[in-house]
Order: structure tokens, then sequence, then C-alpha cells
């Protein structure tokens, strides 16, 4: 029998194209919501990717790294449909487009996960680009409303990009950070949800009123904020490969923390945020750090 599910993380998994400074382009596995995944099981956390990928070259690497991760195969789809891709034009500043009409992401089916899959599950987890895109979008709020409703904790990382400067992800955005119990937002996220908003936190807060906040601010660590308690975490010092996905290994490990050691304090579940990040900074690409790889960083 496989081990219960605890951990479903929700959205997109793709393929970046980042061109190099020569000109050429490098394909690299990746999506902020498939990075999480990957973290949660890295972590020792029974996790499950419920998304749906290509079943081209592009989708069959992305499908043998989700089952390198650890991640319950169960909740991956493969459909016959064109990949959905990233292509980064410039990291430095980002620029970025993506390449997706009737891509396979939108074809995710969630009548096709495992039986009694939300009976399982504590904490559902959304975010990044896959909800601005229709139908997906729609049928994750329904998920997650559902979820909400039964009793389940949803996680949120809005992992803010070009794509949401739209009214109707606003709209969602809303709904999903009324349900929310976790909610990770970065300090440019908040500038760029709330453009021209004094007091972008505050405004956070209120739509968000159940949730526990992580407010991370990449070099200068990150803060956990619940009504008006904060506690502060530094950000634990490595020599900087690359900043891809530390973000999502911030939240991933956040969220693996609380699920592995319910009853730790907070600060407990920070520091496994902050070298989960630190960990992904120190190698190249979305690097997911294993339990072990953490507590040594930790108690260093």
């Amino acid at each position: 029998m496989p081990h219960p599910i605890e951990f479903v993380v929700f959205g997109e998994a793709l393929t970046d194209f980042i061109r190099q400074p020569g000109g050429e382009w490098r394909a690299l596995p990746g999506g902020a919501c498939w990075n999480v995944a990957r973290v949660g099981a890295r972590l020792g956390v029974a996790t499950g990717y419920a998304g749906s990928v290509s079943s081209d070259v592009f989708g069959e690497e992305l499908r043998v790294l989700t089952q390198e991760a650890g991640l319950d195969m169960r909740y991956l789809q493969q459909v016959d449909k064109s990949p959905l891709l990233a292509m980064v034009t410039s990291t430095t500043p980002p620029n970025y487009f993506f390449v997706g009409d009737d891509s396979a992401d939108l074809h995710f089916d969630p009548a096709k996960l495992p039986s009694g899959w939300m009976d399982e599950a504590r904490v559902l987890h959304f975010g990044c680009i896959s909800l601005t895109r229709e139908p997906l979008a729609s049928r994750l709020l329904a998920i997650a409303t559902e979820g909400a409703q039964r009793g389940k904790r949803i996680a949120f990382d809005p992992n803010w990009r070009k794509l949401m400067d739209q009214p109707g992800y606003h709209v969602l955005m809303r709904k999903l950070l009324a349900l929310s119990h976790y909610v990770k937002v970065s300090d440019e996220d908040l500038e760029k949800l709330f453009p021209g908003d004094a007091q972008p936190l505050a405004t956070l807060k209120a739509l968000a009123p159940q949730a526990e906040i992580l407010f991370t601010r990449g070099a200068d660590g990150l803060s956990w904020i619940k009504g008006e308690s904060i506690i502060d975490q530094p950000a634990y010092r490595v020599e900087v490969i690359d900043t891809v996905g530390c973000g999502d290994a911030s939240m991933g490990g956040w969220i693996a923390s609380i699920l592995r050691q319910a009853d730790a304090p907070v600060i407990q579940h920070l520091q496994c945020a902050a070298a989960a990040a630190a960990l992904s900074a120190a190698r190249a690409g979305a690097y997911a750090a294993t339990w072990d790889e953490v507590q040594e960083l930790v108690n260093r």
C-alpha cells in the first residue's frame, strides 16, 4: 500500500529555455509548483505533484525527474498535448515569455486523481502561473475551495509573474487568499501584486486573515507574520551560485517542517525554510535538499 500523501501540490511544470551569453539556448525542467513538490518529497514528506505534462521529450524528462524526486506518480498526468515552455531571453534583468496555447498543463483533470486522495491530504498547495491560465485556474480554485470546506490546510505562493497583471487573476487571488492557512510572499511579490499600495503587507494580512505569512527578503532573511506577531530568521550564509528556485525551496521547506514536526516552535520551521533556500542557492538550478542536509546547515 502506498503511504498516505499528506502534501499535494497543484500547478505548472514546464521547461525553461534560457538564452545563453553566446546566443545558444539551454533547456531546463522547472516550474514553481513542481519545484515546491520536489522539495517536499526530498525533505521526507509524502508528496504528490498534481499536474499535467506533455508526452513528448520535455514531458518525459519531467516525468523521470518527478519519479527520481520521490513524488507519488499516481498524481502526475501525461497527455498528448504540446509542452508548456518559458522562454527566458535575459536573466539580468529578467525578461521572459511563455509558450503554451492549449498546452498539456491546461488539460489537468481532477477526476483522474487517486480515489480518496483528499481524505489523506493535510496541506494543498497552489501558486504561480497556473492560476492565470484557464480553464486550469478555475479548476484549481474549485479544488482549494472544496479542500478548505473539508478542513484541509491551504498553502499559497503567488510567485509574481507578468501574466498576473490582469483583473481576472486578482479576483482569483483574493478568493484564494481568503481560504489560505499558509501564504509565502517575497518583497518583490508584494510590490508587484499591490502596486501603489503604501502598506502592501497590511493589505495582504487583511485579505488572508487566518493565514500564517512567510515573508522572504532574499539575503536579508525571512519573517513569520501572524496577526501582530513577527518572528525573524536571518538567511544562512552560503556561496551563491544562482537563486533559481530559492523561493520555491523556502516554501517547500516551511511546509515540510510543519508536516514533519507539527509541535515544533515557529523558529524551527523558519530555520528549515531558510536552510532549504540557502542550499538551493549554493547549487546551480532549482536544487532540492534532503532533510539531513537541511539539519546539518541549521546546526552548523
